[in-house]
């Protein structure tokens, strides 16, 4: 123990222990011992809660904590990679280990992103959708303002969408409905009267619990965009995001319903919204919409080009 922790401890415990007034000399003696005991005590106190420490393993953080520090960290200097133009880039695999790839196309400032397929063969044509975007921007570079630049993720379901295209093909391979597992009003459970109830789906063990979801966010937290198209199917319009709506979404959301015959606003639901992915975007700062194809089957290509060319130029 060092000697100016013990000079501390003397002029803490010494008052105490000798009491008040002069002292014989066989009187000081005995207070100094009494002293010279307290603070072996008080040394052998700190020194078992110290060894307490030690043995003692910190608490592991929870899931909701892990995300919300990987939200709100400050970004590192380390330059982010530039993705390929036009042409896939992994960003992760699914638990299928599939991999889940993101087109790039343009440089601009104004980043956008357009993902599709978050449920799977269940929508599997708004993952058709996606690669007929992919094909007509390779096709056509100008598509993109020279001010933009537009991510294409064609499947966040990929296992979903390889496995069938039908009702079973909503969940992941863990049985996970994965826009219901992002940190947005996530629960384990929800009211399911009104809701998608054609098969058994859970929401996961906890928000972002899925690899799926976890690239996805990654991607989004590194590339930034401001706004942000997740395609479903089928019929009941366009969603603004956001609990309660935001601003910016519903502005966004109104434009693409002008170019579009999607209804806006949409046809109404009463399903109890829960872990959405659009929801957990706007917590970011990004306009994001669910845009609804008129079936599943169709891709409403023609129209979602009009609908691309507005969200390109949304502001």
């Amino acid at each position: 123990m060092n000697g100016l922790l013990r000079w501390i401890l003397w002029v803490l415990l010494a008052p105490g222990l000798a009491g008040c007034g002069p002292l014989t000399q066989d009187a000081q003696q005995g207070a100094d011992m009494r002293v010279e005991t307290a603070i072996a005590a008080t040394v052998s106190a700190l020194q078992t809660f110290e060894a307490t420490l030690k043995d003692t393993p910190a608490p592991l953080p929870s899931p909701t904590q892990i995300i919300e520090e990987q939200e709100t960290a400050t970004p590192t200097s380390t330059p982010l990679p530039v993705l390929p133009e036009g042409e896939p880039y992994q960003i992760g695999v699914s638990v299928g280990g599939r991999p889940l790839e993101v087109y790039r196309f343009g440089s601009g400032e104004h980043v956008r992103m357009i993902a599709a397929g978050i449920h799977g063969g269940y929508e599997w044509n708004t993952v058709a959708l996606a690669y007929e975007l992919i094909a007509h921007i390779q096709a056509n570079p100008a598509a993109v303002p020279s001010d933009t630049t537009l991510y294409i993720l064609p499947a966040i379901n990929v296992d979903g969408y390889e496995r069938v295209h039908g009702v079973d093909g909503r969940a992941n391979d863990n049985n996970i409905d994965l826009n219901r597992n992002w940190l947005a009003n996530w629960k384990p459970d929800w009211n399911h009267s009104g809701c998608w109830q054609m098969a058994p789906i859970e929401a996961g063990p906890h928000p972002h619990s899925e690899p799926e979801v976890q690239a996805v966010a990654s991607f989004i937290l590194s590339y930034t965009p401001e706004a942000l198209i997740s395609y479903h199917s089928a019929a009941l319009g366009i969603f603004a995001g956001g609990q309660p709506t935001d601003t910016a979404s519903l502005d966004l959301a109104q434009t693409l319903a002008e170019v579009s015959t999607y209804p806006f606003p949409p046809f109404g639901s009463s399903c109890e919204v829960t872990g959405m992915f659009v929801n957990w975007a706007v917590g970011l700062g990004i306009a994001a919409v669910d845009v609804e194809l008129t079936n599943h089957h169709d891709t409403d290509f023609a129209m979602n080009l009009k609908v691309m060319e507005a969200f390109l130029k949304w502001r």
